[in-house]
């Protein structure tokens, strides 16, 4: 069987397990995967650290292609994404597992889960794109989990979402190689990347994974691809909460991508393996914030705490509001159709097409037929 963008799954009563490109076999016997820095190597049967791709066959193979473990319509600004069509809805899914092993994970149900239990919808990319159009969605976001994971399932779901003009969104750790990278990004149209600390102590110790692979992802989207780019740190506190991180990884940002790539900063909760860890005060965010500011970041965002102010967009040249939030709720709104400052004129970096939408701060979980 063979989707009309050219997946060929492995059986033809196994609809969900597809073939896969980046990987290769090792004198061993062992396959090895390339399609993220991890490289696993595997024997026969055996699941790489993200579960879902496995040697089968003495090749690598995607098992969750068109399996999800759910959808839910969400305002964009939830990705969180502020400078991509303001007050939009966007169809949200993810699958299972993950490249990364991060401690404080806050999806751990559906990132760590060994179950195929968890992917008990089903939705083929086709099912997805109309689904999105009839609701009303101007994107469809890869959420919950890795996206970067399910690579051949992504790429299909951006394509026919394309097709019918739904935007595509990534919300990734941006931990994959490079090959398979151009390809993944060329149908991407924004992404929201967790740049989860600026050690490779932190990313080692508490994610599984490797600074300079995040870092090289970002430098990629910024000066190869269009793909809009906003960036999320979770702030945990000992761990990458400390006002010298935070200087270097602002100042790495302003450096490298620029003073308008927005940043997000949200408040960690107790979850996962770091429940003994205490949550973020509101004060950390608002200090990051203003170190952010002060390397010269002119989009600096608060995420997981109600902070008006800090959730607001300004004008980067009159330093007016420009877009208020409440949470997820737009209020006072000072932008034309193509995302210029009313006061003084000024492009508010983003992608912007006509009046705001004001789907508001509402969560609709859905089912796709």
């Amino acid at each position: 069987m063979s989707t009309n963008r050219g997946v060929i799954t492995t059986d033809k009563r196994d609809i969900f397990t597809v073939q896969t490109q980046y990987w290769h076999r090792l004198d061993d016997g062992r396959v090895q995967c390339d399609l993220c820095p991890r490289h696993c190597q595997l024997r026969e049967g055996k699941r790489g650290v993200c579960f879902i791709r496995q040697n089968i066959d003495n090749q690598i193979k995607l098992t969750s292609y068109g399996r999800s473990s759910g959808f839910c319509i969400d305002p964009i600004e939830k990705k969180p994404l502020n400078h991509f069509y303001p007050g939009s809805s966007v169809l949200s899914f993810g699958t299972a597992g993950c490249n990364l092993s991060c401690k404080f994970c806050q999806n751990w149900d559906i990132s760590k889960s060994r179950e195929f239990d968890t992917l008990g919808a089903k939705a083929m990319p086709e099912d997805l794109a109309s689904a999105a159009k009839r609701m009303g969605c101007k994107s469809v976001a890869f959420t919950y989990n890795d996206p970067v994971i399910f690579h051949e399932y992504a790429i299909d779901v951006a394509q026919a979402c394309h097709e019918l003009g739904i935007k595509a969104v990534a919300v990734t750790a941006g931990y994959i190689c490079p090959e398979p990278r151009v390809e993944f990004f060329k149908v991407m149209d924004a992404a929201n990347v967790d740049l989860k600390g600026f050690t490779e102590r932190f990313y080692h110790k508490i994610c599984g994974g490797h600074l300079n692979n995040v870092l090289d992802t970002l430098l990629y989207l910024h000066h190869e691809t269009q793909v809009w780019l906003e960036l999320t740190t979770l702030l945990i506190p000992g761990e990458n909460d400390s006002s010298k991180e935070l200087e270097r990884q602002c100042r790495w940002i302003s450096d490298n991508l620029g003073s308008d790539v927005p940043l997000h900063f949200s408040a960690f909760h107790p979850d996962f393996h770091m429940m003994d860890t205490p949550a973020t005060p509101a004060s950390t965010l608002t200090r990051a914030r203003e170190i952010a500011i002060n390397q010269g970041l002119n989009f600096v965002y608060t995420g997981n705490i109600h902070d008006p102010s800090g959730g607001s967009s300004y004008c980067a040249n009159c330093k007016k509001l420009l877009i208020a939030r409440d949470w997820y709720e737009l209020g006072e709104y000072h932008l034309d159709n193509s995302g210029r400052c009313d006061y003084c004129g000024s492009q508010l970096p983003g992608r912007f097409d006509g009046p705001p939408q004001h789907f508001g701060r509402r969560r609709i979980p859905v089912s796709i037929s």
